[in-house]
This record gives C-alpha cells, structure tokens and sequence, in this order.
C-alpha cells in the first residue's frame, strides 16, 4: 500500500487467476445467451436487487430478472422515454428516468414486494419530477441510504438535491402519489458536473451518515444526520473522476476514486491511501473486497505494458484489427490482481449479483467470474511460497482461527526447512491452540534450537495452555543454560489468566511442577519463592528444612502461618526444628498450644533476600525422555497478560514429586500473599491439643519438661506447687471439656514420668514427682502413676497412691515384699502400717500375724508385736482359736509357750459358751415338752378345758354373758369381737407372721442355688440356718397326698 505521493511509481502488481470465466447462456436456448440481453444496446441500466435482478431499456421497460436469467416480471416504468438511474434497498425500487409528458427527469419509486393484481407490476408509490430551476438537466449519479432515510440526486449542472425522510413518506398512507419530502440543494458547482455520489452509513464509532459528492474536479463530504449536520459540502480531495469512475468501497465507508494515474480512496475528513494503478479507466465496480476497472478500447499491441495485452496479441493468429477492453479485478488490500482479461467487443455494464461477478459485453454476451474456491486459491499461493499473502487473503475471507492456524503452520514448515528458526517459531507461535505443542517441540529438541523452544514454551505458559510437563521442560532449559535472569523473570511473573469478570485467576505455569522441577535442580531460591508466594506452606517448610537447612526462616514462617496452619505442619516436621532450634520451637509450640489469639510477629523481622544459587542437583534428563513421575495437569483454559496478586488455582490437581510420598497441607487460601496471619485483627484462635507434638520431644526431655509446665500453667491455671484453686488463665469459650480433660491428663501422665526419669538432687531425689501425687488437684491418672512407679521403683509414690487408693493390704505386702528382697527395715514398716492401717481393716492383723511367725528372725524381732497382734485378734475376735492354732503351728517357729497363756484363756471362754449352750439346750427342750402337752391337751375332744378369766381382752372390763372363749386363754365379750369372727384378735397377727415365715421358707426350699451360695459363704452357720427355717425337712403329708 503506498502513499498518496507515490502514486506515479507504480509497483508491479502480482496477478494470479482467481477467477474463472464461464459463459452464461440462456436456460432454453443453450446456444445463445440470456433473452433479457439479446438486445444488449438498448440496455440502459442494471442494478442488483433483493428481489432479482433489475434491468432496464432505452424504451423505459424494467425487467425484473431471477437467478436463472428469466424475465419473472416486466413493466413499463417511464412512458416514451428511457430509465436512466436505478437504486434499491430493501425491496423499494427508486428509477430516475425520462418521460414524453415531461421536460424535468421523473422519479419513481416502486415496492418490488406488492404487485398490481391487473397488470401484473409493482406497486407504484411514488411519482414525481426532478427539478432544480426551471432549465431541466440530466441527471448524473444517484445515491440511496441503506436505511432509505436519504436520496441524493446529482445533476449535470453541478447541483447535488438531497430528499430527507424519504422512508416515511414512503410508508406513509397519507398523500397522494406524487408527495415526497421536499428536495433540499445542498452542492452547487456550474462548472463541475457531479460524476459521482455516495453514502456512508453509520457504524457504532461513527453514528452519523455522511454523503461523498463526486465532481471533475474535486470530491466533497456533506454531513447528512447528526449533530452539525447540513451546512456547507467539505472538500475532502482535489481531485476528481470522470463520469462512473467513482463508487463507494464494499464497506461503504470511503469513496473509490479512480484516475488514470492510481486509485484513490477518500474519508469522510481527508483522501485516504492510494493505490498506483497506471492507464485509462472508463467505469470502477466493487466486488466484495475487490475493485473493478474497466478500461475504455484502445489499440492491442505486443509492446503493451499490460501482459494481459501482449498475452492476447501473441494469442492472435492475425494482426488485431480493432480496439479492445480489458477488465481488471484487484485487491487494494493485499495488492494483487485476481484476474485481467479483454473484451473485443467492449463491455456495457458489470454488476455483482448473487455473490458472483458478471460481465456484459456489447455484443450481448453475459461472462460470470466465478471466484475460486478458497482453498484453491490458498493451494496456489504455497505452491508459489506466498505465504504472507495467503494469510492477508485469509484475514480478509474473514476464515476462521483454525484455517488461520494452519496456514501459520506450513508458513512455519516452510521457514523451518529452509533453516530460517527464529521466523519458523514467530509463525507456530500463532498455531497454539490449534497445533499440539508435541509437534512444535519435537522439532526444536536440538541443543542449537533450545533458545527457539524457550520462546515456544513462555508464550505456551502465558497463555495458559502448558501442563505440567511444558513446565517441566521449560525450567530443565532454563536451569541447562544455567539462564537465571530468564528464570526469575519465568518464576517471578504475576498471574497472566483472568477470569470472564476480568479478576486474576490462575498461574501460567504449572504450581507443583515448577516447584518440583527447581528443587531437583537445585534452585531452592526458586522454589521457596513459589511455595512461600502461592501460600504452599508444606513445600516451603520442606524447601527451608529438607533442602537449604535453613531452620531460623522455616521457624519465622511457621510463626507466620499461625495456630491452625502450623499445627498440621509442625506435626511432620517439629522434631527436626527442636533438633536445630530447640529453645525457639519450645516456645513456638508453647504460644500455639496456649494462645487465643494469633500469634505474635515482631515487626523487625524481615524476609533476608536469599543468595544466589548455582546448580547443584543432579544431571538433568534428556529433553527426549523428561521425568514423567508426576501427573498430568489439567491445561488451563483462560489467558491474559495481566501481572498482579495471582491467585492460587482451588481445583489445582496435586502431585507427587520424586522425594514426596503424601502431601495432607493446608489448602491454599482465596489470595496468594504471604503468610502474615499475625497482622489480622485479634480472633479467637482454636488452640490445638498438646498431645499432637509429644512424639517431637523424644530426644528433648527437658524442653519437653518446660514444654508441658509452661502450657499446664498458661491454659488451665495448673502448677506442682499451687495446691490450692488454679492460677487465673484466659478460658477458651469453645473448647471441648472432654476433650480439656484428656489433654490435662495425658500432660500430667507425661510430665509425672519425666520427673521419675530426671535424676533429682540427693536430698530429695523424685521430689517434684511425689509433689505431683500430693497435689490432689492435679488431673493425672492414678492407675497410670501407680504402673509408673511400680516400673520406676518410686517407693514413697506407690504407697501414697496404694493409700489413696484403699489398698493398704497391699502396702503391707509390700513391705513384706521387701522383708523378702533382704531389707531389714522391712519388717519394722509392716508392724508400723499395720499399727496405721489396723484400727480401719481389721482383717490386716492376720496377715501379719502370718508373716511375723513365718520364720524365727521375725519372730524374735517382734515378739511382743506378735502378742498385741494375738490380744487384737481375741479383742475384736478375727479368728477362731483353731485357726489361730493352725496359722501357728504350720511350721515349727512359733512354741506353746508363746501363746499359753491365751490359749488358756480361749479355753476357759469356751467352757463358759459350752456350758452356756448345753443350759439353753436344756430350756428349750422344757419348753418344747410344754409346748407339746398343750397341743396333746388341745387336740384331745373328750379333755374339757376350763377357763377361768374374768376379764375381757379387749376392753379389759368384766367379763360378763354373752362371751366368747378361745382355747389361746383369751376371752372377749361378744359385742367386743366382729361379726362371725372365729380366731382370737390377739393372737391372729402373730400366727399370721410364723404363718408367713414359713411360707417364705418353704418358697426358699425350691431356690437350691441360693441355698448353695450360702452354703459356700457361711459353711457350717448357714447349713444350720437352713435345717432352722425348715428347708431341709422332708416334704409334709398334705403336699404329697400322702
């Protein structure tokens, strides 16, 4: 495209045959061509329509023709005269023409939609005359708005009339058929005829509709709508065109001038670009995006400088011998000529219909350039290596991306084969998203090309589209260059994705993989830049721990991340910190197991700006064979080139690296900024249990000791010492009590065994693990101390808790343990617990008894101990003598003379019970005997009973007649017993309470395992029990039937 003032150094245009020419013969009469145009001179006009094509004669006759040629509809539109201008626009037909009636030009305006029913024409809407002044001129150019709001008429005389509102007076069905707006002279030149007219219409950047006025001499723009609309016509150019040598271009934005020099294109404020374009021009068409000269006939000649000339003269096989006309179609766009061919009878009009170009020649003949196919001519274009052009024809096809890509593609081959990488790779750059990336990066695998494939790569990542294996690649090359300034700027980029709402949304690049791929090359700076920006805390702490060692910056983050983000990160890697930092991770873990509040940062502490780092991981894999351990990440779907506050991708698929086997880290939060939880507003934090992080402690019982006393006292109040209420502390309202519970037991449980573990001072060895047993406050579990000091042999401990416990026989079986184990002062301790515990378990005085004649030493040590134990046992009688007899003589330590005495008196006390038992023997057999005669005497009728009471039972007032005697030697006066009472009132409750008694015996008599147990309790007392209540007896007579 050159400038306007190079127009007279014409370029050499290219010309490639993408056209076909095909004859187009009448639908009947294949031999000759169409009826409409076998009377091609008489032909005044034609013009495309919606309705078909519209052409009209010298005779005033419009035929209204379809796509096969037919004449579908015909009609006289200006009566003895001729049509000279036509114009349509959505099915309204406007012809300018002349008339025998009239000395002005006519207009008419016909709706190609609605036809007479009579005469088979269009309806006629309108009718009226042209006039400016009262000397009538021709009519030159016409122009219709697409809208039909504006009719411009151009006139010889220079004068330009312009109809406004045109369509609604057209649709209006008020007035009569000759009304019309009235015509406005907008353009006035008496010595410039107008050789041309058209409408610009608007678009959304520019509203307005603007009129381009074509003169000899000059082209001219007239606002036509809008704001300052209707003044004075503007001289856009000073250059003109003769008469059909201007149209508007196929966007109806600029208007085509031609010259004979160039063609020029004129705007609506200045004269646009030009294209050099050498020779006479009688008439210019557009065709979509092509321009169409028609050169006026002149002489052919083998020296022509148009090759289509000297072509056509060497095709002649006799010397021509009359003018010819030759027809050019070109793009100005892309500057080439898609076709050039001459015509020996001349040309009479070229129209565009149905989306082909058509020529009529004078002698009648219809041709159709019937433009190729795109791909035909896209195939002929790289056959020739024009692949720059074939993606401006595409562009200016309006193809898709998908075509576009491809032609980018064999563009990129081409350049490829031909050894030119750097513009092979400019070209599949632009095939992303349509190419697979494999098939780019095969070619550029080679060591000399990598800086190609680095280019390929970063515009991958920037548009989103890499996976994890593009991301592994590009950083292998980055890290093999040993290019660390590309590496930064690749690793330290912001977000280039954005959602549809225009919000940063994703990386470019592959998270997980980026930090893997640094890592294994030893570019930890790198790495914990990603991991600490996107909120990776897992990948950091492992990057600061695992790689650099650096665990004063691992320690600060932790703080950082605060309670609940360092809680499940502390729990994989808390034993190495208090390895290396032992007295700062105690106290990271004390605020996080005791603070309800978010930790604390000092605001002096600064991220240190980590050295550089060279390389040192190990050698790289072949580019051919990458590692492929990790999985495939979904590409990303969305690009931008936006860089600021990326965020971190929540549907990012996580994966393995080749040193990681589990990943359970905090999910990346909503925004990627540094770890800087402290800074937030004072919340209430949900503090962790301590018991996560005892295992840390193992090779630290010390921190571990100041570890559990700093959190017993800070979160529940709770000291060794404090015996009293617990110490005030910040309650947590939402903690689980259950929960506070274990967690308290589980650290005094610890701490009480690291006491028992840590050697104490001489004096009082273990004294603060028998203060944490003292303090009865304290929440530790008993049973647990109680294993603890068994396995530690913490003596005083087990006796305070078997104490505390109620297992005072087991203190003294200790003890008797002990005697056993070689301590002397055992003993001695048996005969003081038992003088303690005694008085409450009176049972413990037999076992001591037990144990102090067990063997002579013991014996002669406590004699006089044994004689007390000997007087308690008879006092509180725990044993009968002959136990006591057999406990003594069970072996051969204890003498007679040592129990003598008491057994003497034992012996005595049992004469006394004898004699005792034989005199109640004897009284309930008298009494038995009694009982007996009375029932003897009771049961024989023929032995009357004499009753000698005077006084009645009841009322104790005399006894006087009527009475009533029982043979119980009760009597009542009759009126003092209840009507027909036959058992004596006193005596009735108690026989009715032995007759219960003997009724539950008997009930009990048929309950053998209950009578068994009891048997196995008291022995000989309940088998006695049993024979007394009856249970043992045999059956009575009046059960069996007997």
């Amino acid at each position: 495209m050159s400038q306007p003032g190079a127009a007279n150094a014409a370029p050499a245009w290219r010309q490639f045959p993408f056209f076909d020419v095909i004859p187009v013969k009448d639908i009947h009469d294949l031999g000759s061509s169409p009826e409409v145009f076998q009377k091609t001179p008489e032909i005044s006009t034609i013009t495309p329509s919606s309705a078909g094509l519209v052409v009209a004669d010298i005779h005033g006759s419009v035929y209204l023709v379809n796509r096969d040629f037919e004449i579908s509809k015909s009609w006289v539109a200006h009566t003895g005269g001729r049509v000279t201008h036509m114009a349509e626009r959505k099915s309204i037909l406007i012809t300018l023409g002349e008339e025998d009636t009239a000395r002005h030009p006519f207009l008419k305006v016909w709706d190609l939609q609605n036809f007479d029913k009579k005469t088979g024409a269009p309806l006629l809407l309108r009718a009226a005359k042209v006039q400016s002044g009262n000397r009538p001129h021709p009519v030159s150019a016409i122009a219709l708005s697409a809208s039909l709001s504006y009719l411009a008429i151009g006139l010889g005389d220079g004068t330009v009339i312009l109809y406004r509102h045109l369509d609604q007076s057209i649709y209006s069905t008020s007035g009569s058929l000759s009304t019309l707006p009235k015509p406005r002279i907008i353009h006035e030149s008496p010595t410039e005829p107008i050789t041309g007219l058209g409408f610009r219409e608007p678009t959304e950047d520019h509203p307005n509709v603007y009129l381009f006025i074509v003169t000899t001499n000059r082209v001219l723009c007239y606002q036509a709508s809008g704001k300052g609309s209707g003044g004075t016509p503007t001289v856009v150019d000073e250059i003109g065109a003769g008469l059909g040598c201007a149209t508007m271009d196929w966007k109806a934005r600029e208007v085509v001038v031609a010259r004979d020099e160039a063609i020029y294109l004129c705007g609506t404020e200045s004269r646009g670009p030009c294209y050099a374009y050498e020779g006479p021009k009688s008439s210019i068409y557009t065709h979509r995006n092509y321009i169409v000269i028609v050169s006026p006939p002149f002489t052919p000649s083998a020296s022509a400088a148009s090759a289509t000339v000297r072509n056509f003269v060497a095709k002649s096989n006799v010397p021509p011998s009359g003018d010819i006309t030759k027809l050019t179609v070109f793009d100005p766009e892309n500057q080439y000529v898609a076709h050039s061919g001459t015509f020996t009878e001349g040309v009479r009009e070229v129209f565009s219909a149905w989306g082909k170009l058509y020529v009529l020649s004078n002698d009648g003949k219809l041709l159709c350039l019937e433009e190729k196919p795109t791909s035909a001519k896209l195939d002929m274009l790289y056959r020739k290596g024009l692949y720059t052009l074939a993606l401006n024809i595409a562009e200016t096809q309006k193809l898709d991306e998908s075509h576009i890509a491809d032609i980018h593609k064999q563009y990129g081959d081409h350049l490829y084969a031909k050894g030119d990488y750097d513009s092979a790779m400019q070209q599949y750059i632009q095939t992303i998203r349509f190419v697979q990336p494999s098939y780019v990066i095969r070619k550029f695998l080679d060591a000399q090309r990598i800086h190609n494939l680095v280019t390929y790569l970063q515009e991958l990542h920037s548009l989103g589209l890499a996976n994890s294996d593009h991301t592994t690649l590009l950083l292998n090359t980055y890290t093999k260059l040993k290019d660390v300034a590309r590496l930064d700027s690749f690793i330290k980029r912001e977000s280039l994705r954005t959602t549809g709402d225009g919000a940063k949304d994703e990386l470019p690049f592959d998270l997980d993989t980026a930090i893997r791929v640094c890592r294994q090359a030893g570019y930890f700076e790198h790495a914990s830049y990603l991991a600490k920006k996107y909120e990776r805390h897992e990948d950091y702490l492992r990057i600061q721990i695992e790689d650099a060692g650096n665990y004063k910056d691992a320690l600060k983050y932790l703080r950082r991340l605060g309670a609940e983000a360092a809680e499940s990160n502390l729990a994989r890697y808390g034993r190495a910190m208090l390895d290396n930092l032992p007295e700062e991770t105690t106290d990271l873990l004390i605020d996080i197991c005791t603070s309800l509040t978010p930790l604390a940062v000092d605001a002096e502490e600064e991220e240190a700006a980590p050295a550089k780092q060279t390389s040192s991981g190990p050698s790289y894999l072949s580019y051919l064979a990458l590692n492929r351990a990790s999985a495939t990440s979904t590409p990303a779907e969305n690009a931008s080139t936006q860089a600021n506050g990326v965020k971190a991708p929540d549907a990012v698929v996580r994966r393995e690296s080749t040193q990681d086997v589990s990943r359970t880290s905090t999910p990346p939060p909503a925004t990627p900024t540094t770890a800087t939880s402290a800074k937030a507003p004072a919340s209430s934090v949900k503090r962790p249990s301590p018991r996560l992080y005892f295992a840390h402690f193992v090779d630290h019982p010390h921190h571990f000791v100041r570890f559990l006393e700093t959190v017993a006292r800070k979160r529940w109040g709770q000291t060794v010492e404090n015996t009293s209420d617990p110490l005030p502390v910040q309650s947590d309202p939402n903690a689980d009590a259950q929960a506070e519970e274990r967690d308290q037991a589980a650290v005094w449980n610890t701490l009480f065994e690291l006491y028992l573990s840590q050697p104490g001072s001489n004096a009082s060895p273990n004294a603060k693990a028998l203060a944490v047993l003292q303090n009865t406050r304290l929440p530790y579990d008993p049973i647990h101390a109680l294993i603890l000091c068994s396995t530690r042999g913490f003596t005083p401990g087990l006796v305070l808790l078997w104490e505390r416990m109620g297992m005072q026989e087991d203190v003294i079986r200790f003890f008797m343990d002990r005697h056993q184990d070689g301590d002397a002062d055992a003993s001695a301790e048996v005969v003081r617990r038992l003088d303690q515990y005694g008085p409450g378990r009176p049972q413990l005085y037999p076992l001591v008894l037990r144990f102090l004649t067990s063997t002579p030493a013991l014996l002669t040590k406590h004699r006089e101990d044994v004689r007390r134990v000997l007087k308690v046992i008879d006092e509180e009688k725990l044993m009968p003598p002959v136990s006591v007899v057999q406990v003594l003589s069970r072996n051969s330590v204890a003498s007679v003379g040592l129990v003598k005495e008491w057994l003497m008196a034992r012996i005595k006390s049992a004469r006394e019970e004898v004699e005792t038992d034989q005199k109640l023997i004897a009284s309930y057999r008298t009494e038995t005997e009694t009982k007996l005669r009375q029932v003897e005497e009771l049961s024989d009728p023929d032995h009357p009973r004499v009753f000698h009471v005077t006084q009645c039972s009841a009322c104790q007032g005399g006894l006087d007649l009527p009475a009533v005697h029982f043979m119980c030697n009760h009597s009542y006066h009759q009126r003092c017993l209840p009507q027909n009472e036959t058992e004596c009132p006193n005596c009735a409750r108690e026989h009715g309470i032995i007759r219960e008694i003997r009724r539950n015996n008997e009930r009990l008599a048929d309950q053998h395992e209950l009578f068994l147990s009891e048997v196995r309790e008291g022995g000989f007392d309940a088998l006695a029990t049993g024979f007394s209540r009856g249970i043992l007896n045999l059956s009575r007579a009046e059960d069996t039937g007997l």
